[in-house]
């Protein structure tokens, strides 16, 4: 029988297609693409009925990715010649075809044009090729990693043609421009390893040789910073093609005080003195990539010693174990949430797995180079080859990764964003998990967790025995009769400012003076808990703080035995604590208050999903039944909150939720308290006053809450609105009240319940400033007199907080009513020169009154926090008259709205969103460990390790260097939309 030679088609090729969740839907709007494609339309019927999986995966594209059923949209002439073409062959004869195109090219806009067509076809390409089963990951990494080479190379020579051209760079052989021309571009992370990510940003650092073959005259720095520029130019810049990448230089040396280009010699100065065991991790990826491959070679070598150390004393090698805590929070035990799930960051994620192979390389890899590899899979086949791992390690972290990948591939292709969080709602992962191919929602959850618990189990057991270890062999004594010299000068070296007060506590609690260490049991375990106690202790940012801390803790315990044996189990549930004591005051005290918070932290079930309004509502619900007055209902009501504020404190600095999930959830506390207090003063002010007929109240949320985007320190901004019969408008109680008499009272004695300090402290702040006519208006305003008022004298600044108003409690008929009111008046049409006047006028008098030049002030900085809700409030009084679906009282789903919807480019969204995304994980964890501004001059390393752990990158230097890039985009595109300064 003859054989075919002709490579297999990607049509031909297909094994299998993701499910669709609304079939319906999907084959209507397939069967209309074809309609309008003319002959690729046809084309596209023939192939499906040669090859029926071609109409499946269609389909799917249509159901499960607006990005890719879009470039399928766009383009069916090039869909078609995709099918019908060998994907490899395809991918290569393109890109090698725009290499030559762009180099040739002589205009930006052209070999901008060129590259991001390049970008759509392969993107396309790749999906598909990904989608329907004919590449397996390491394929589909592969070629997204020579895309992104090919981008780069192609982009850089260019660059050097060009500035050849222009007199600048004088190279040997103009033919092969890149050879000595002493600018070269590493890539790294993702990149260098050949593992990019669908929509991953690409790491790139670049360097260059002084001595470069340059014209008399001209400054090395000066030109290749300028051409780096442009190269980020080309590369990232948005048109109306797309882009190619996104580009982040922050993995260069000092970013917050280099150029985006950086000397060899500088470089080199900078590593072998200041270098950090995180950039010895970065460097294991780190690859050559275009430019003058020849330097980086050298550049490579010269760093070796640095990278791979031959010789591992102690220090190095607690350095390394301490990059597991300072990389990972901790991550908790037990459940895990599946909703809302980070596959890269979370628990059991992507990074457990690199970090895993990428320690032990740092450790081994010095004596041996055949540990010096890039990949992650081919590094695991090596580390169970040479014994360092146990093969069935290998091959399950193998299988998890691959997993985890083709997962995280799959989010990113639903609308080309870098993203590697699961949706957080249940409707919107069951349509996820059918685009992943599985039935639904619960089959996929079950494969994920498989997973991610194989991941935990073997990244757990990673240097698992480390912390205790290093914590005995310091040899801390404490003798019942007096305090051991050498220990007092151990202590003062870990960073106790008080060694003999910290020595004395210690002692006292091995007595077993304090309340919680009664009995032997106790004792006992406590005792071998006290080294790996205190080695967290003073890690933390405030040592001495937290030792008091834990000695107020134990003297409110009621038996600590099984708590303490917990707690020896489990050392990472040990710098927890030490965490939360030393280095966040606000839950430091609520611990030491209330000992019992611990118990749900113990809980396996804890680290799971956070709980919702139901099962808060019942929580609450059955303390507050047993009150035995009004004393003991506010006592429970603020235990309750406190409580829950600690936990969900300790679920933010565990790392284990989201800015946005935190926030919902602080909101959602407070929903909770609120109308547990509505309905109790209700009913006692009710019994005194009696009612009035048709009487109505509604608490409607502003700010923050209304946002759901609380802090720990946030305050309640609130209003409160009534309605009741015209006719009737005195109360029925012995002590009767006109209308407006009446649920003024009512209001003020809501407030009061809401902050009075009573035996358990006080609860929160009530604001009330934005109510009709502020401070000078009446503390309740009646519904009639409200929409009057945002109808006829509100002013413009009052609409943009109406945009986060939403009813907190009231009746189910006049929570309707209220919410009627406000959408009425935030889709009154208007003018939107007016409107961009009235909110750069509002910027400017904020800025006047608060100040706009503080880095760290990320709410009121230029390009903060309020710049971006203001341009979300912006979009929504502009065009909610048109589009009534922008509204919302979320900053980040009205950011998300508006660019699905059209009303903010592409671009802007790109800014904004990841902005506002850091601004608040940022604020989360100052509002828990600071009462103040933030001074990072006088921060210590556990603070500044939370931040950048929260930013998710290396270290402090790279942070402040995003957030000020971050600050300057967001500036830039508040002018861009806004129209001018503020």
């Amino acid at each position: 029988m003859a054989v075919d030679p002709r490579p297999a088609t990607l049509a031909e090729r297909l094994a299998h297609a993701p499910l669709v969740a609304d079939p319906e839907a999907a084959r209507q709007a397939v069967d209309g693409w074809i309609a309008e494609a003319g002959d690729a339309g046809a084309a596209v019927v023939a192939l499906a009925a040669a090859h029926p999986l071609v109409r499946a995966l269609v389909e799917a594209l249509a159901d499960g990715s607006p990005f890719l059923w879009e470039l399928v949209r766009r383009d069916p002439a090039g869909f078609v010649t995709l099918l019908q073409s060998d994907p490899d062959a395809r991918l290569r004869t393109r890109m090698s075809e725009t290499f030559r195109a762009v180099s040739q090219s002589r205009e930006d806009a052209e070999a901008m044009r060129l590259l991001r067509r390049l970008k759509a076809e392969a993107a396309l390409l790749i999906a598909v090729a990904d989608i329907g089963g004919v590449w397996p990951l390491e394929r589909v990494t592969r070629a997204l990693s020579d895309l992104a080479d090919t981008a780069v190379r192609a982009a850089v020579r260019y660059l050097l043609l060009g500035a050849v051209r222009a007199g600048k760079l004088v190279p040997g052989d103009p033919d092969h421009v890149e050879e000595h021309s002493g600018y070269v571009v590493f890539a790294m992370g993702k990149m260098g390893a050949h593992e990019l990510n669908y929509s991953s940003d690409i790491d790139l650092i670049v360097f260059f040789d002084p001595a470069a073959p340059l014209a008399p005259g001209i400054e090395p720095a000066l030109l290749f910073v300028r051409i780096t520029r442009s190269l980020i130019k080309l590369l990232q810049e948005r048109t109306g093609d797309g882009y190619v990448f996104r580009v982040d230089l922050r993995l260069r040396p000092d970013p917050a005080s280099t150029q985006v280009a950086v000397s060899v010699p500088a470089a080199l100065g900078y590593y072998e003195g200041t270098g950090q065991n995180w950039e010895r991790a970065a460097f294991i990826k780190a690859r050559p990539c275009a430019g003058d491959l020849a330097l980086g070679g050298l550049l490579l070598k010269e760093l070796t010693p640095f990278v791979w150390r031959k010789y591992l004393d102690f220090a190095t090698l607690a350095d390394v174990h301490a990059m597991k805590r300072q990389i990972h929070a901790y991550k908790g035990h037990g459940d895990i949430a599946v909703e809302g799930h980070n596959v890269k960051l979370g628990r059991g994620g992507i990074r457990e797995i690199e970090f895993f192979v990428q320690t032990q390389q740092l450790i081994a890899g010095g004596r041996n180079p055949m540990l010096r590899g890039r990949e992650t899979l081919a590094m695991l086949d090596v580390l169970a080859e040479g014994q360092w791992i146990a093969p069935e390690a290998a091959v399950e972290l193998a299988r998890a990764y691959r997993f985890l990948r083709e997962v995280e591939h799959r989010l990113q292709m639903v609308a080309d964003e870098q993203t590697h969080n699961l949706p957080s709602d249940r409707p919107a992962l069951e349509r996820f998990a059918r685009f992943l191919g599985y039935p639904g929602r619960d089959a996929f959850a079950a494969a994920l967790l498989a997973e991610l618990h194989t991941v935990q189990r073997h990244y757990g057991a990673l240097f698992e025995h480390a912390a205790v270890r290093a914590a005995e062999q310091r040899g801390l004594a404490f003798p019942p009769d007096r305090d051991d010299k050498e220990t007092l000068d151990k202590l003062g070296a870990m960073g106790f400012r008080a060694p003999l007060e910290v020595s004395s506590t210690v002692r006292r609690w091995l007595s077993g003076a304090p309340r919680g260490l009664r009995g032997e049991t106790a004792r006992n375990h406590f005792v071998q808990l006290v080294p790996m106690l205190l080695d967290q202790l003073a890690a933390s940012e405030n040592p001495d703080a937290a030792v008091l801390a834990f000695d107020n803790f134990l003297s409110n315990l009621h038996g600590g035995a099984r708590l303490f044996a917990l707690l020896n189990q489990n050392p990472d549930l040990v710098a927890l604590v030490g965490l939360l004591l030393g280095t966040a005051p606000r839950l430091a005290d609520i611990l030491a208050a209330h000992p019992q918070v611990m118990d749900p932290l113990i809980d396996p079930a804890f680290f799971g999903a956070l709980p919702d309004a139901e099962q808060l509502d019942a929580e609450l619900a059955r303390s507050l039944a047993q009150a035995r007055s009004d004393e003991d209902f506010l006592d429970r009501v603020r235990l309750f909150g406190q409580e829950h504020m600690f936990l969900i404190g300790a679920r933010i600095l565990s790392g284990t939720v989201s800015a946005v999930q935190a926030g919902d959830a602080f909101a959602g506390l407070a929903d909770m308290v609120i109308k547990a207090l509505h309905r109790s003063v209700d009913e006692t002010f009710s019994a005194t006053y009696g009612r009035i007929a048709g009487g109505e109240s509604a608490v409607l949320a502003m700010g923050k809450l209304g946002g759901r985007e609380m802090t720990a320190s946030s305050d309640l901004d609130l209003i409160v609105i009534y309605d009741f019969d015209a006719a009737k408008p005195e109360s029925d109680g012995t002590r009767s009240l006109y209308g407006s008499q009446y649920y003024a009272r009512f209001t003020q004695r809501l407030i009061n319940a809401l902050t009075t300090q009573t035996n358990h402290g006080r609860l929160y702040e009530v604001d009330m400033r934005l109510r009709p006519s502020g401070r000078s208006g009446p503390v309740a305003t009646s519904i009639a007199a409200f929409r009057d008022y945002q109808r006829t004298e509100a002013w413009t600044w009052e609409h943009m907080a109406l945009t986060r108003a939403r009813v907190v409690s009231a009746s189910p008929a006049f929570a309707q009513a209220v919410e009627g009111a406000i959408r009425e008046v935030l889709c009154v049409r208007r003018d939107a020169a007016t409107i961009a006047g009235d909110v750069v006028e509002m910027r400017r008098a904020i800025a006047a009154e608060k100040g706009d030049d503080e880095r760290w002030n990320l709410k009121y900085v230029a390009g903060g926090l309020v710049d971006i809700e203001f341009v979300a409030q912006y979009l929504q009084l502009v065009h909610a008259a048109t589009t009534p679906a922008i509204l919302d009282t979320s900053t980040i789903r009205v950011l998300e709205k508006a660019a699905r919807h059209g009303l903010l480019s592409v671009e802007d969204a790109e800014v904004l969103r990841p902005a506002a995304r850091l601004y608040h994980d940022l604020t989360h964890v100052l509002r828990l460990c600071l009462p103040g501004p933030f001074d990072p001059e006088k921060a210590g390393a556990g603070l500044l390790a939370l931040l950048t752990r929260a930013a998710d990158v290396p270290d402090f230097a790279t942070l402040e260097a995003h957030v000020a890039d971050t600050q300057d985009r967001v500036r830039a595109t508040f002018v861009r939309i806004l129209g001018e300064e503020p």
